[in-house]
């Protein structure tokens, strides 16, 4: 029979002097209750004075806390939950990345996948808790990388240290105090511009599909087109609208760069992502717009670029160590001594670009 509040409070305390160090999942275990449950139970306790409350355990009041977890020291069997809505493509790398952090230190990485299902997050959080996560590594699915109204709100109310990944949230949202490691994609799409502008072009466009990445993007792109003096590439209505099919998402996009060549003076373009550009610099090729001749390209994402049968330069985000990043700042926090904690840290790592043949050189222009 489940213990009520109170009762269950007094079996802490009696088991606590008994011994003196418990783990929270062990104790969970024992009163037949979940992590989650364990864990209001202590901050409640901590809160009143009446015990000590370490990462993953915790102590009768007055032991010394570093005889428990040493200070700078990760304590064993800590187990880290990862949030992602994907471990394909652009995931793969920060998942391995952020494995390759948490074992070197001899912890575990347990992941898990929302697949941007409404609800799914929470879902997913939830679940690692209850299986005794000490910590958590989050992608939430915002659809243009942070939080829409009303979205994330309860994020920060979880018992134990989060920390962002690839997303970010505004300022007085409460999920903005929260660590965070993501790429800076507006940087990445800025030194695009950068190096076209160092080619002759004057005119640079974008085409972009929607998801988190393109909003940054496109502010980085915007940015660079205004510092650098140059020509804004004309707008389309149609890209801004909804496409029914992929297809015809392709086929808008097609005739956008087509039209803004032979029409606009577009002489180079950003597309996003390299899938697309695998699929729309042929087919632009086939309708009479040479590239790198008549249109320069630069994909962003770097995943297959180099594979095209005309190798794309591109942008390429470190997703490796976007992902070992956020696992060492969580693990630093998970051995940060109880009743200490450094400031919060919102850490970006830059993108690099990748030259190949899609871009040119300035004498193919001549």
């Amino acid at each position: 029979m489940r213990l009520h509040v109170d009762r269950r409070h007094a079996r802490v305390l009696e088991l606590l002097k008994e011994r003196g160090t418990l783990r929270v999942a062990d104790l969970a275990r024992e009163l037949a209750v979940s992590p989650v449950t364990l864990r209001r139970d202590v901050e409640t306790l901590a809160a009143q004075g009446r015990l000590q409350r370490l990462h993953g355990a915790v102590v009768w009041p007055g032991e010394v806390v570093e005889q428990a977890v040493p200070a700078g020291r990760l304590k064993a069997g800590t187990v880290v939950g990862m949030v992602v809505p994907t471990t394909e493509y652009y995931y793969a790398e920060v998942v391995r990345g952020a494995r390759e952090a948490v074992e070197e230190q001899g912890g575990r990485l347990v992941v898990a996948l929302s697949r941007y299902l409404p609800g799914e997050d929470s879902a997913q959080i939830d679940r690692l808790l209850a299986a005794g996560a000490d910590g958590l590594l989050l992608t939430p699915s915002w659809e243009r990388g942070e939080p829409g109204p009303g979205e994330g709100l309860r994020i920060t109310e979880r018992p134990v240290p989060i920390v962002l990944v690839e997303r970010s949230a505004p300022h007085g949202h409460p999920a903005a105090a929260l660590d965070r490691v993501r790429s800076d994609h507006a940087h990445g799409a800025a030194e695009a511009v950068r190096h076209l502008a160092a080619l002759g072009h004057r005119c640079i466009a974008v085409a972009s599909q929607e998801s988190p990445t393109s909003t940054p993007l496109r502010r980085g792109y915007e940015a660079a087109v205004e510092a650098l003096g140059l020509r804004p590439a004309p707008e389309s209505s149609l890209l801004r609208q909804p496409a029914a099919t992929e297809a015809e998402r392709f086929e808008r996009t097609i005739a956008f760069l087509r039209e803004a060549v032979q029409e606009h003076g577009v002489s180079a373009a950003i597309l996003h992502s390299d899938a697309d550009a695998l699929f729309v610099v042929p087919r632009l090729r086939a309708l009479g717009v040479r590239v790198p001749e008549d249109l320069a390209v630069i994909t962003y994402d770097d995943e297959i670029a180099a594979l095209a049968d005309l190798p794309l330069t591109a942008v390429a985000p470190a997703k490796r160590t976007v992902g070992r990043r956020a696992a060492e700042l969580l693990l630093s926090r998970l051995a940060e001594p109880s009743g200490t904690r450094e400031p919060g840290q919102h850490l970006d790592i830059l993108p690099e670009l990748h030259i190949r043949a899609s871009c040119g050189t300035p004498l193919s222009r001549a």
